[in-house]
């Protein structure tokens, strides 16, 4: 990053010099301290505010925040899944975001009562080791990868991970629970093997040959590709579930005490140079235009056209549904 962009940037946030503010800020983070801590320091260089951070999982998190209630001293939380901030956005924990936080981000992964800010967007896709799979002999519809018999004992996915449950979700939203339980039972026929939580995990495995294909994000397959690993995208066809574009978000709580410092660091969050590190780190989709992206990954424009138009408050309120059906099936 740029030091004069970045200078820039703290004066706009701050309409201060650096520094002489003296704030302090408490932070839950669902997000890995690889990928937060870089951003914290920068908004504390550039801000003079001090930001205390809280590391653990959504549901950790999340557990804590009801435990902890009136007395948490958190100030912003920053959900690494959309069921995580429904959970606790309808439990009425945020504070509702002001246009000036929210105008320039893309209006498909904002929620309706703007509760929580998109931060980054990941899709979900198929990973095919090129070696093995025509991408052509890959069906249109997620929906129809339960009828690829010859894949049987050779697929992966990552049932216990919230963007897995996520994507379920979506598929109750848009197709219902009946279709979705009879995807569950044709997927559970082919054998697949869960890599639990590990989508590298399960790359690695199709690297050495263990698996072909594997239900992940995005952004693991791009990570890979600088391995030069044989892993390839793709994609459904346009409006697919099996496309789901999937945010990452922060909210500011009712409860907090610093809530004008935790607007400024939202504000960071869909920055330019914010934007620009989570794209170049960790592959993540910025929320604002204007980015410029590495040229092996597809542009945003064309990406976002391929994933379902679902409310984003649509996939918390069925979580629940999601993984109670993994229950039922014995999959989780």
């Amino acid at each position: 990053m740029r030091n004069a962009t970045l200078t820039t940037i703290a004066l706009l946030l701050t309409g201060t010099t650096l520094a002489q503010s003296g704030q302090s800020l408490t932070l839950y983070s669902g997000r890995g301290k690889t990928f937060v801590e870089p951003i914290v320091q920068q908004f504390e260089k550039q801000t003079g505010i001090k930001v205390n951070v809280r590391y653990g999982n959504d549901a950790q998190l999340v557990a804590a925040l009801r435990e902890e209630g009136s007395r948490s001293p958190a100030d912003v939380f920053w959900g690494n899944s959309l069921g995580a901030l429904g959970e606790l956005a309808s439990e009425g924990k945020f504070v509702k975001l002001g246009t000036s936080l929210t105008r320039n981000v893309s209006p498909d992964y904002l929620p309706a009562d703007r509760s929580w800010l998109p931060t980054t967007v990941r899709f979900r896709t198929l990973a095919y080791n090129t070696e093995k799979i025509k991408p052509e002999t890959l069906p249109a519809s997620v929906l129809d990868l339960p009828k690829m018999t010859s894949l049987k004992g050779r697929i992966g996915w990552t049932v216990s991970y919230p963007s897995f449950q996520d994507f379920l979700a979506g598929m109750i939203a848009q197709h219902g629970e009946a279709t979705t339980k009879q995807w569950l039972e044709g997927m559970k026929a082919l054998q697949p093997k869960d890599y639990k939580t590990s989508n590298v995990g399960m790359l690695e495995a199709m690297r050495s040959g263990e698996i072909d294909v594997g239900l992940t994000n995005h952004y693991y397959i791009q990570r890979v590709n600088r391995l030069n690993y044989p892993i390839d995208t793709y994609f459904f066809k346009n409006g697919d579930i099996g496309n789901l574009g999937n945010a990452t978000g922060a909210a500011i709580l009712k409860t907090g005490k610093n809530t004008a410092a935790a607007s400024r660091f939202l504000s960071y969050l869909v920055s330019k140079d914010a934007q620009t590190f989570f794209l170049s780190v960790n592959f993540e989709y910025p929320v604002i235009g204007n980015i410029l992206q590495p040229t092996t990954m597809r542009p945003f424009s064309d990406v976002s056209k391929r994933g379902p138009k679902i409310e984003p408050s649509a996939l918390p309120k069925n979580i629940e549904k999601a993984q109670k059906l993994l229950r039922d099936a014995g999959l989780l």
